[in-house]
């Protein structure tokens, strides 16, 4: 069978735009009940039963039957060995991109997250204190394929932001483990990992086990029962965001090789069949252009078929009236990435007000931030880019507020407390800043 890449073509003008275009854009946030179900399970079998039941589904669904979870728990040897035993390219880009994400949200860090305080005119102290968390655990997926680059993503911030331990739990189907995976941990500071993956590995974080400790953060994507139990255990523990399939979007102005959009459009199809890839250009000709270019390249990709099929279902190649207006749908759909195939990228960025990320620029590949770029590359899907933010170090840290009133403060304050406490009808919260005054 010939595969053929066969994105929707659509334009602003046609009549039908509004219609055809919320089609590509709809994806279903909610689970299927059956899953829901079975996580439910889950989550309850290992509250219950702990170690016990995170090896009975480790055994189930992964085929690793461990007679304990220290048959499980991988050693800071076994990791190092792993870095140790990669070949010299793949230590030196490792460190490479771990040097580099490091630096940046060391960068960041500085940004606005310090403890820090001041004295107003009466010398009360106002501020903010900054503390890490305590432990957090990161999750890997570990079943279509390997990503050491999660490793990276996600403990690197973390150990940056100060947290005192990193969990890693990463599955790995039929007891087989990535050294990549495992040399990333190695690099990135991880504390503790754990070879269980799935809804167990989530509810293990949340609730402890005798083995693997209570967290107070879940970080990393996964699947669809890892995303619905990250769900259900939200208030017992915090969690980074609910990801949905990979997106991207290409703002072209036709200047960029048709041939370097077609393989960007390509970097985020591969990844499953619901992820999206949608271009908005005002060049009628060259969205031809890329479209002849997908289709002589898609044969040499060795995930064709799910390009093909991500492409079918919710690929889009849109004609836009202008660049303008390409910048305003985009904002209407808030990628997770969004590319400016430019000559000249810089003016368009300021009209770019919802994206995970911004690429800027022909050269600026997407997967360059996948992998070594330095801002983190879990970013908000779905369109939830209109409120929320890529992970970072701040996600790993959290602010107290500190309060120190000085005399002369309160009986300035302690009135206005007073009076809006009356006003709420709570009396001993008036009393209390009334006591203080003179």
């Amino acid at each position: 069978m010939t595969l053929i890449a066969a994105p929707a073509r659509l334009s602003t003008a046609d009549a039908d735009f509004e219609q055809k275009f919320r089609a590509r854009l709809h994806w279903s946030a909610e689970q299927d009940a059956a899953i829901e179900e079975r996580v439910a399970a889950i989550l309850a079998d290992v509250r219950a039963r702990g170690d016990a039941a995170v090896l009975e589904y480790t055994a189930r669904f992964d085929g690793v039957h461990a007679p304990s979870m220290g048959a499980l728990q991988l050693k800071a040897d076994e990791l190092a060995a792993a870095f140790d035993g990669l070949p010299k390219d793949q230590r030196q880009a490792l460190q490479a991109a771990a040097g580099r994400i490091r630096r940046y949200h060391e960068w960041q860090k500085t940004q606005g997250g310090e403890t820090a305080t001041y004295r107003d005119e009466d010398g009360t102290l106002l501020g903010q204190k900054i503390t890490p968390l305590a432990r957090v655990g990161i999750y890997v997926p570990g079943g279509k394929a390997a990503y050491p680059s999660s490793v990276l993503m996600n403990a690197i911030p973390a150990h940056v932001a100060g947290v005192g331990e990193i969990i890693m739990v990463v599955p790995t189907p039929k007891g087989d483990k990535n050294p990549l995976v495992l040399a990333a941990a190695h690099v990135a500071g991880v504390t503790r990992a754990f070879t269980v993956g799935g809804a167990q590995a989530v509810a293990a974080l949340a609730y402890g086990t005798a083995s693997i400790p209570k967290v107070d953060k879940i970080t990393g994507p996964g699947n669809a029962y890892v995303a619905s139990a990250k769900k259900r255990v939200f208030g017992q523990v915090g969690i980074d965001m609910i990801a949905g399939p990979s997106e991207i979007l290409v703002l072209a102005d036709g200047t960029t090789p048709a041939e370097w959009v077609a393989m960007d459009l390509f970097s985020q199809a591969e990844h499953d069949e619901l992820a999206q890839a949608i271009l908005l250009t005002p060049d009628a000709a060259y969205i031809d252009q890329v479209q002849a270019a997908m289709n002589r390249l898609l044969p040499e990709m060795p995930r064709a078929e799910i390009i093909a099929k991500s492409l079918a279902d919710r690929g889009a190649l849109i004609h836009t009236r202008s660049m303008q207006e390409a910048c305003a749908i985009a904002n209407r759909i808030a990628p997770e990435h969004l590319e400016i195939a430019s000559r000249e990228p810089h003016p368009w960025e300021p009209l770019l007000h919802h994206a995970g990320a911004i690429f800027l620029g022909a050269f600026t590949s997407e997967s360059l931030g996948d992998y070594c770029a330095g801002p983190n590359h879990v970013l908000p899907t779905s369109g939830t880019a209109r409120f929320s933010s890529p992970l970072s170090v701040y996600d790993f840290q959290k602010r107290t507020s500190l309060i120190e009133v000085s005399e002369a403060g309160a009986q300035k304050i302690g009135r206005i407390a007073s009076v809006l406490a009356h006003g709420e009808g709570l009396q001993a919260h008036a009393r209390a800043a009334e006591l203080r005054t003179k």
